[in-house]
């Protein structure tokens, strides 16, 4: 499948998916911004690196231009309005339940944007194991900059649930899918489903990573 080809699905069929995990991931910068009590400013930058952070980084690692939200800044007045709104009608005890909800979002996004992550990488000429690499920084790096950017350790590495590791089982699957000849489509698909799925064990049965004892 050409570039042209996977670019136009990702475009279309992916679209609704992305949708989802981008406000996912923009809603909890939105929570960390609103707890460290930052202006409409801070707010918006934080909102923005959570959503964008991990497909830019992708995108510059392997010279893709325009970035994904130049391309598409619909983008940038979506988190503009979210952050306006949030300034007006966001409380404190509004906090928990958005938190929670989050979660399942999340783990769409998790899945989608780390297998798309990995087949956009694939289909640059990447080796497979860039290409993985890939997919996780497309998936978990706009969490890791939102946490940096609220002057805490990024929650990725600290929270002991598996997260980037499920992203990078998914990615691997992509690969393989790839590897087997697959439809590009069919490929990305299977790798979402896989990483959602294994995201939404682990929230659900509450899995954890043990931590370095030292």
């Amino acid at each position: 499948m050409s570039n042209e080809q996977i670019q136009w699905w990702v475009t279309n069929f992916n679209l609704p998916f992305e949708v989802l995990g981008t406000l996912a991931f923009a809603f909890s910068g939105l929570i960390e911004a609103a707890r460290k009590k930052l202006d409409i400013v801070g707010m918006a930058m934080v909102t923005a690196v959570a959503a964008f952070g991990g497909g830019t980084l992708r995108d510059i690692l392997l010279n893709r231009s325009p970035l994904f939200w130049i391309a598409n800044d619909w983008w940038i007045w979506t988190i503009l309005v979210i952050c306006g709104l949030a300034m007006i009608f966001f409380r404190g005890r509004h906090f928990e339940f958005t938190e929670r909800a989050m979660q399942w979002p999340d783990a769409l996004g998790l899945g989608v944007f780390a297998s798309g992550g990995t087949m956009i990488a694939l289909q640059s000429g990447t080796s497979a194991i860039v290409a993985v690499i890939m997919g996780v920084i497309t998936s978990i790096f706009g969490s890791v900059l939102r946490d940096v950017f609220t002057n805490q350790v990024p929650r990725a590495f600290t929270d002991h649930q598996p997260y980037a590791s499920v992203a990078f089982l998914g990615c691997w699957i992509v690969v393989l899918a790839d590897v087997m000849a697959l439809p590009a489509p069919l490929s990305v698909t299977i790798g979402a489903v896989v990483t959602i799925a294994l995201r939404v064990a682990v929230i659900v049965f509450r899995w954890r990573v043990p931590s370095w004892r030292v």
